[in-house]
């Protein structure tokens, strides 16, 4: 009896090694050999070949076009920026630039990438549309550039400019971006005035552009010129906003001026005075006593004779709309008027005494062009 419990014992003991060798066992492999209790995932990567061979074929296509101008008033240099060869006619360049880079100087002055120089004439320009002419001699070698056009442009399109950004030493610098933006309405002033005169219909570029930029071309990725460089956003924390003028609308100020065809602006003979800003001169405080409104442009003055006087516009009115257009400022205002001609006919509405009105009017003209 004995002797069968010992062997029932031994029985067991055994049973226990044998799993405790077995569990050791088990321990070890995966110790040693972890990769066999893993997952095998097979990660297939695509090969990706990019290639960016860059713009220098379009750059150098109308690299040597692009001239620095320099304004002086006497003998002092002035303001200077950039502008390209648009024309040739026989023994003339005909080049393009901005109005404001020309604007109240008296003698001007072009540089060539081979660094030669010469004066050169202003043959006129539009404020509004900050376009100017310059003419000069033909120069050897030196062509005129090639036209694009914006309507077939999309955002994201690559563009470049070329010019002169803040000082001589930088002068044909290369800036390359995309398009950001078409038709943004750009609020400018006109000449050394401060305030926003005047609402620029623009192209949007992220292509770096500083002020010695001015009047240099917007270029698309084959070299063509689709723009000329007119403005640029400069305030904190605003980067990489350019703007240029289409092309369309600079090709029709320049055809103008080459060939003395340039119009009158309409104009209504009136002072103006934004709604927003009637709180800084009191004088006009009790035009607005009973208007509700928080924009429009308050009349401060009529000519007499002018188209405002025989359409029956008084001092205190406030323009609200021309031919049903919302105009929230004299800037705005500008805008929609000069879309017209002279001797178009306007719908203008305002208020009167907190009385909205309606009248139409006959746009002339007071001899000013540009």
């Amino acid at each position: 009896m004995k002797q069968k419990s010992n062997g029932k014992v031994r029985i067991v003991v055994y049973t226990i090694l044998i799993f405790l060798l077995g569990v050791f066992l088990a321990y070890g492999i995966i110790y040693k050999f972890p990769a066999i209790f893993q997952e095998t995932i097979t990660k297939i990567e695509k090969d990706v070949t990019i290639t960016d061979e860059g713009i220098a074929d379009a750059v150098e296509k109308v690299y040597d076009s692009v001239v620095i101008v320099s304004t002086y008033k006497g003998d002092n240099l002035y303001a200077s920026g950039s502008g390209f060869v648009y024309k040739v006619d026989d023994n003339k360049f005909y080049i393009i630039t901005n109005h404001h880079v020309v604007a109240d100087g008296n003698k001007f002055r072009i540089t060539y990438t081979d660094g030669t120089n010469e004066e050169v004439k202003l043959l006129g320009g539009d404020r509004y549309a900050d376009i100017a002419i310059l003419e000069a001699k033909v120069k050897d070698g030196i062509k005129a550039v090639e036209i694009g056009k914006t309507d077939t442009l999309r955002v994201g399109d690559t563009t470049f400019t070329i010019g002169a950004p803040l000082d001589y030493i930088y002068s044909w610098t290369v800036t390359r971006g995309i398009i950001s933006g078409k038709e943004r309405l750009v609020p400018v002033s006109v000449g050394s005035s401060s305030s926003e005169d005047y609402i620029m219909k623009v192209l949007q570029t992220d292509a770096a552009v500083n002020s010695g930029n001015s009047g240099g071309p917007l270029c698309n990725s084959n070299g063509d010129v689709i723009g000329v460089i007119s403005a640029k956003i400069s305030t904190t924390g605003v980067e990489g906003m350019g703007f240029a003028i289409p092309i369309e609308t600079v090709v029709e100020k320049a055809e103008q001026i080459i060939y003395g065809e340039a119009t009158d602006y309409p104009y209504l003979g009136v002072g103006m005075l934004n709604v927003s800003d009637v709180l800084g001169y009191y004088q006009y405080y009790r035009y607005l006593k009973d208007y509700d409104g928080q924009s429009g442009v308050l009349l401060t003055s009529i000519e007499e004779g002018s188209a405002a006087e025989k359409a029956g516009l008084k001092i205190g009115d406030i323009i609200t709309k021309i031919n049903d257009v919302e105009i929230s400022n004299s800037a705005y205002l500008r805008y929609e008027l000069y879309k017209h001609k002279i001797g178009d006919t306007i719908k203008v509405t305002y208020n009167r005494e907190g009385k909205d009105k309606s009248v139409s009017l006959k746009l002339s003209s007071n001899g000013i062009k540009g």
